[in-house]
């Protein structure tokens, strides 16, 4: 009698680009993947299909995209590669364009077809011309339970909504993600359960601006009162916020980070620029004054509060005195942590029309000054923490005991880390550390 031989099972790579959110997609695409029978492989360009979940904000991260796109491309005209599918924002932004700009993509899929990724798959497996998936359902917002963690086992993200109602002149997140949709309170306590019980210990809590959190549906209950209820569910240690606009953090919210025994005294809100002029142009709801006090009031409720910013530098118009007074500022606040980006013209904002483009070479010039500032404010920082004592979150060790983790006030990827010394301790647990040095922003500390 013949021996049935089973066909082999269809092999996919996948690429995760972009943010934390697009991360979050990305987890619930694999998930999907994995739950059809597919075979993910960690050889992304020896795969039947590569999947590449791309990123469209900013000239950078289209640049990127681009170029894994073209590079998977020519592993299918290779032969190491049957099908190329290229999903997320950069199809919600580009369109079919996007199939133009690259030829030999298989599909494009937008950002509301994401939990249909398995069909897709067969189906591009069965086609023999590109297909373009880009029917928008931007008033919807979709279930992220049930996701294969990129990020290690004990901490994760936790999307708490979808899009973005502020209309800076300078972001294109409006026109990709489509307008605000708060996840209902009970869906994200689900899959903040969920994530715990899978063995989470600390939680990101991410959106496009998480204090605007509940707005939508006309929600008495703010943000506050979801970390609120987020600090009931036993197992979890840390809760993070991040993406805080500062207009969004009121009295409410810093009174209930400053009682929480598991909201971290750790606060990400991007200013993006100090001057009123410039913020107006922007059309941030900010000001010099507010964000000032804003700091003050931070620090007085939480002395020992960790700040994180980003920053823009060569909006349209930005003058020599304009960029000197966010200098100074960055000097005054002595943020923690900053990112500085420099701005790019994004077609179909507002800012892209702007008189008074900044010349790049300014641009640059700006963005160096301004990170050397605040190289010498975090090394400074840095410096003070030695001989003082830390709870880590261990991240990983390796085959010499040098471990590396995260005490409160670094967040995962963005931040710097703890490099720790002769660490006993795995992955995913809590250990006591004595600070006893730096390497450039990380800080080196001994298990005790």
């Amino acid at each position: 009698m013949a021996m049935k031989i089973s066909p082999k099972p269809v092999t996919v790579g996948f690429i995760a680009l972009g943010c934390p959110k697009n991360i979050v997609d990305s987890e619930r695409m694999l998930a999907k993947i994995a739950q059809a029978h597919f075979l993910i492989t960690a050889e992304p360009h020896n795969a039947d299909v590569i999947v590449i979940n791309t990123c469209g904000f900013i000239a950078p991260a289209k640049t990127e995209a681009l170029e894994e796109i073209k590079h998977a491309v020519e592993c299918k005209i290779r032969g190491t590669v049957k099908k190329v599918i290229v999903a997320g924002c950069l199809p919600e932004r580009l369109g079919n364009d996007l199939l133009n700009q690259v030829d030999g993509i298989d599909a494009i899929l937008g950002l509301a077809h994401r939990d249909a990724i398995a069909q897709i798959i067969k189906e591009t497996l069965s086609s023999s011309r590109p297909v373009a998936y880009l029917d928008r359902q931007q008033q919807t917002i979709l279930d992220d339970r049930t996701r294969l963690l990129i990020t290690p086992p004990h901490w994760a993200y936790l999307r708490i909504s979808e899009g973005c109602n502020h209309m800076c002149s300078f972001c294109t997140v409006p026109a990709i993600r489509g307008p605000f949709r708060s996840k209902p309170k009970k869906l994200v306590l689900a899959e903040a359960t969920e994530l715990v019980r899978a063995g989470a210990v600390e939680l990101n809590v991410i959106a496009q601006d998480t204090t605007y959190y509940g707005h939508d549906l006309k929600l008495k209950k703010d943000l506050a009162a979801l970390a609120s209820e987020l600090e009931k569910i036993d197992e979890l240690v840390w809760i993070r916020l991040m993406y805080l606009y500062p207009a969004g953090i009121n009295d409410k919210l810093i009174d209930t980070i400053a009682k929480s025994k598991k909201i971290l005294h750790y606060i990400d809100m991007p200013i993006q620029h100090i001057n009123d002029k410039i913020l107006k142009d922007m059309r941030r709801p900010d000001s010099k004054k507010r964000v000032s006090r804003l700091i003050e009031n931070l620090r007085q409720a939480c002395p020992d509060i960790i700040l994180r910013t980003t920053v823009i530098v060569g909006f349209p118009g930005e003058t020599d005195q304009q960029f000197n007074e966010l200098l100074e500022f960055i000097k005054w606040a002595e943020f923690d942590a900053l990112g500085c980006f420099k701005y790019y013209a994004e077609s179909g904002t507002k800012a892209a029309k702007m008189p008074s483009q900044v010349p790049d070479e300014i641009k640059q010039q700006r963005l160096e000054e301004l990170m050397l500032t605040q190289q010498k404010i975090a090394f400074a920082k840095n410096a003070e923490y030695i001989g003082s004592t830390l709870t880590c979150l261990v991240d990983s060790v390796d085959n010499k005991g040098t471990g590396q983790g995260r005490f409160y006030g670094q967040a995962p990827d963005i931040d710097s880390v703890c490099i720790i010394k002769n660490c006993s301790a795995p992955h995913g647990k809590f250990i006591d550390s004595k600070v006893i040095g730096t390497k450039d922003y990380d800080l080196v500390v001994e298990q005790i």
